[in-house]
């Protein structure tokens, strides 16, 4: 055995030292890698500035109407209206959309998009947000989605879509009211109108939304039915944000999610719907926590429908389990419905039925509404 020595006596208070010093670097080292991941809010004051958020959106500041200053912080999961002086008119045009998005705006395309892609491709392009709103402004929350004829990339689309989900204050859309219609399991004001260029439909909710979750395809049906695009446009982008007038500090997108799912043949794959549209019988049978649909369409046009495929949103709550004599996905939500090999083609005049089981919670009811190859049907 070997006594220690003076020296090795000497070295044990360094040893130790320096053996603590080590913990206490590994421990900051791992604080360092558990937090390099968070993304720091970005605050935004150009007047056209804009960053990216999760990797796969944009979020813009958009300051067009107004000399004012405005100022948005993005955050990961969307941004706030953090600045926001001045005021217009509210029988004009607003001051500004400061906004997130899924496509090419001005050719600020998000990065990872799929868009533009052809409507006829789209088999769903489900979306959700959530809203913090303030009562000092006056102000829309609206989503803002465009469709062209061309895969265009950039300046003003030939079809505007919007979906106001709030409206604060004196200010209407572009154009007219032409009536109530149901989209996306709600009622909505309709308004039609052109901008000096560009066609646009607003779907006006009548009181205020914060949050929502929907297939942006079925707006986009929708204003095909009513001659505003066609199935060979392109949808080019899926913006939500809000267009104040007056203030508007404060105002929140809180979260943002949006995808676009392809699906279809190298030229679209499907055959509009002609003139005559559809009928829809959907048939239910519900007990406690569950729930059958039986499903028929019918082509009332007078040529034949090749690949069908129907649109519509189950209610909130609603998942389907089991499927027969088609597909129906996702299994939840806005969802596509679409033929075996054997049904996928109709006839003028001509039927098919599917059919599916499912589950719900909460109070049970069925979908609103229904589109075939993306134009609007008749509910029997």
């Amino acid at each position: 055995m070997r006594l220690s020595t003076p020296r090795d006596r000497a070295y044990r208070p360094l040893t130790a030292l320096l053996t603590a010093l080590a913990a206490i670097l590994g421990i900051l080292a791992a604080l360092l890698a558990t937090t390099g991941t968070a993304q720091a809010d970005t605050l935004i004051c150009e007047q056209f500035g804009s960053t990216t958020i999760q990797g796969k959106y944009v979020v813009q500041n958009n300051r067009w109407g107004t000399s004012e200053q405005q100022c948005v912080n993005a955050t990961n999961s969307g941004f706030q209206l953090t600045t926001a002086n001045g005021s217009v008119p509210t029988n004009g045009a607003p001051k500004s959309y400061p906004s997130v998005f899924n496509g090419c705006h001005y050719t600020n395309c998000s990065p990872g998009t799929n868009l533009p892609a052809q409507i006829s491709k789209i088999s769903s392009a489900p979306t959700s947000i959530s809203y913090g709103f303030v009562s000092n402004a006056v102000y829309n929350a609206s989503f803002d989605i465009w469709v062209d004829p061309t895969p265009k990339k950039d300046g003003v689309n030939a079809t505007e879509i919007m979906i106001w989900l709030n409206r604060v204050g004196s200010i209407q859309p572009i154009g007219s009211p032409v009536g109530n219609v149901s989209v996306g399991g709600r009622t909505w004001e309709l308004w039609s109108g052109n901008n000096g260029g560009n066609e646009v439909l607003s779907f006006v909710a009548p009181s205020a939304v914060s949050s929502y979750s929907f297939d942006v395809m079925d707006f986009v049906r929708q204003t095909i039915s009513r001659g505003k695009a066609q199935n060979s446009w392109y949808l080019t982008s899926i913006q939500a944000g809000f267009e104040p007038w007056q203030n508007g500090a404060g105002l929140a997108v809180n979260n943002f999610s949006s995808a676009v799912n392809l699906g279809g043949g190298d030229d679209g794959g499907t055959t509009p719907p002609p003139p005559g549209g559809c009928d829809v019988t959907y048939a239910t049978q519900n007990w406690t926590d569950g729930f059958t649909a039986n499903v028929t369409v019918k082509n009332g046009g007078g040529s034949a429908i090749n690949n069908w495929q129907l649109a519509f949103t189950l209610p909130s709550g609603q998942r389907i389990t089991n499927v027969w004599n088609g597909t129906v996905s996702p299994s939840s939500g806005a969802v596509t419905a679409r033929g075996q090999s054997y049904n996928a083609n109709l006839a003028a005049g001509a039927s098919t039925s599917f059919g599916f089981q499912g589950t719900y919670s909460g109070g049970f009811s069925k979908p609103s509404s229904f589109s075939l190859n993306g134009t609007a049907c008749r509910v029997l």
